[in-house]
C-alpha cells in the first residue's frame, strides 16, 4: 500500500527545498520581512561554522590568563603583549577577537577591558580548568570522521580512567588532577540539584561515585543534621577525605571504598544520589548500578540523579552536541534523555518517577525516584 506525505511533510519538504535555492536567497535578500529572516539564519550558521576558531580564541584568552590581567582596569596592547610575551601585532587580533566574542571590550583610546561576560566567566567555579582541559577533547575531534567511525584511542578516555572501573584509575596523580576538576565543576551542579530536589526529611544520604564529595560538602552545609555517606574508588577517596574533614563533617561522614561495577553498595542509607555518574556508562553498567542501589535503599528509599540530559525528541544544543560528543570521547557513556533514564529505572524496579527540568540544562537535570 502506498502512504501518501501529510500535508506538514509536503509544505515542510517545499520550504527545505526553497530554502537550499540560491536563487530564492538571492531573491530573499532583497525582501524586507523575508531578509530579516535571512540575515538570522545565515548569521546563526556561520556561528557554527566559527565555532571551533572561537573556542581557540577563548583558550588562549585563558591560557595567557587575559582575563585575570585586566580585572584592575583596562591595559594598552603593547603593555598586554609585554605581559604575556605575545608579539604586539598579534595580541591586537587576540584582544579585538576576545570583544567580537563579548568578553572583552574595546575603549575610544584603543585599550581593552573586562567585559560584563568575561567578568562573569573568571567567577564560575571550575569553568577555567575546563576550558583548558578542553585540548584533549579537541585533539581527539581533529579528524571527526575518524574519530566517529573508529574512535577508541582517546586523550579523554585516558584522562578519565574511572570510567573503566577500579582498574583503571591507579595512578594517584592522575586520579588529583580528575578528581580536582570534577570536584570545581560540581559547584553549580550542586547548587541547581537542592534547588530542583530538596532533601527534606532525608537522615542519611548516600552519594556514590561522588569523588572527593563537592555534592557531599554542598548537602552537608545545607542540611547541618544530615548523616552523609561516600561511596567511590579507594584512590579518589584519599582526597576526599582531606576536602571534607576540613569542611568539618568528620563527625557525620562514613567513607566507603569501592567500585560499584565490581562491589556491593553499603546499606542504612535512606536516600542516593548519583551526580553525574550515568552519563559516564553504557546502559548494562548503568542498569546494573540502578539495581544495586534499588537493592541498598530501604522501601520508600529516595534516589536522586542529577546530570545534563539529552533532548531527546527535542534536541538541545547543548546536551546534544557537547555533551552528547564529550562522552562519545569518554568511549563508555553517552548522554541519555530524561525518557531513557526513566525507562532502565522503571526496569530497575523504581516508582514514583519525577523530572525536574534544569533551568540551565547544559548545568543539570534532576529525576527522582522511590524504592517501590
Amino acid at each position: 500500500m502506498t502512504v501518501l506525505p501529510s500535508l506538514s511533510s509536503f509544505r515542510r519538504g517545499w520550504l527545505l527545498r526553497l530554502a537550499a535555492s540560491r536563487r530564492f536567497q538571492v531573491w530573499a535578500a532583497r525582501i524586507p520581512f523575508v531578509r530579516r529572516i535571512a540575515r538570522a539564519e545565515g548569521a546563526a550558521l556561520f556561528d557554527v561554522v566559527a565555532g571551533f576558531v572561537n573556542a581557540q580564541v577563548l583558550m588562549a584568552l585563558v591560557e595567557l590568563r587575559v582575563l585575570h590581567l585586566l580585572q584592575d582596569g583596562p591595559m594598552a596592547v603593547p603593555q598586554m603583549a609585554g605581559l604575556c610575551a605575545v608579539p604586539p601585532e598579534r595580541m591586537q587580533v587576540l584582544l579585538q577577537a576576545g570583544a567580537g566574542l563579548g568578553l572583552l571590550k574595546r575603549h575610544r583610546d584603543g585599550r581593552f577591558g573586562l567585559a560584563l561576560r568575561g567578568a562573569s566567566l573568571l567567577a564560575v567555579p571550575g569553568l577555567q580548568a575546563m576550558i583548558l582541559h578542553h585540548r584533549a577533547l579537541y585533539a581527539d575531534l581533529a579528524d571527526p570522521v575518524a574519530f566517529l567511525r573508529d574512535g577508541r584511542d582517546t586523550q579523554l578516555a585516558r584522562f578519565w580512567p574511572y570510567v573503566f572501573g577500579a582498574a583503571g584509575a591507579v595512578d594517584p596523580q592522575v586520579t588529583a588532577t580528575y578528581s580536582e576538576l570534577m570536584a570545581e565543576s560540581q559547584v553549580l551542579v550542586a547548587e541547581d540539584t537542592l534547588r530542583m530536589a530538596p532533601l527534606t526529611g532525608v537522615q542519611r544520604l548516600m552519594d556514590v561515585g561522588g569523588g572527593t564529595g563537592a555534592f557531599l560538602a554542598a548537602v552537608g552545609r545545607a542540611y547541618p543534621q544530615m548523616q552523609l555517606d561516600l561511596f567511590d574508588l579507594p584512590v579518589v577517596l584519599e582526597g576526599a577525605r582531606t576536602r571534607l574533614a576540613a569542611s568539618g563533617f568528620a563527625g557525620r561522614l562514613a567513607l566507603h571504598p569501592g567500585s560499584f561495577r565490581d562491589d556491593p553498595l553499603p546499606v542504612g542509607a535512606d536516600a542516593i544520589s548519583l551526580v553525574r555518574v550515568l552519563y559516564d556508562h553504557d546502559d548494562s553498567t548503568v542498569l546494573r548500578l540502578l539495581q544495586a542501589v534499588h537493592t541498598a535503599l530501604p522501601v520508600g528509599g529516595r534516589l536522586i540523579i542529577s546530570e545534563p540530559m539529552s533532548g531527546g525528541a527535542v534536541p538541545d544544543r547543548a546536551t546534544d552536541v557537547y555533551f552528547a560528543i564529550y562522552t562519545m570521547a569518554m568511549q563508555t557513556g553517552r548522554t541519555r534523555s530524561a525518557a531513557e533514564i526513566e525507562a532502565i529505572l522503571s526496569a530497575a524496579g523504581f516508582t514514583s518517577i519525577c523530572v525536574h527540568t534544569g533551568f540551565r540544562p547544559f548545568i543539570t537535570s534532576v529525576i527522582t525516584a522511590r524504592r517501590g
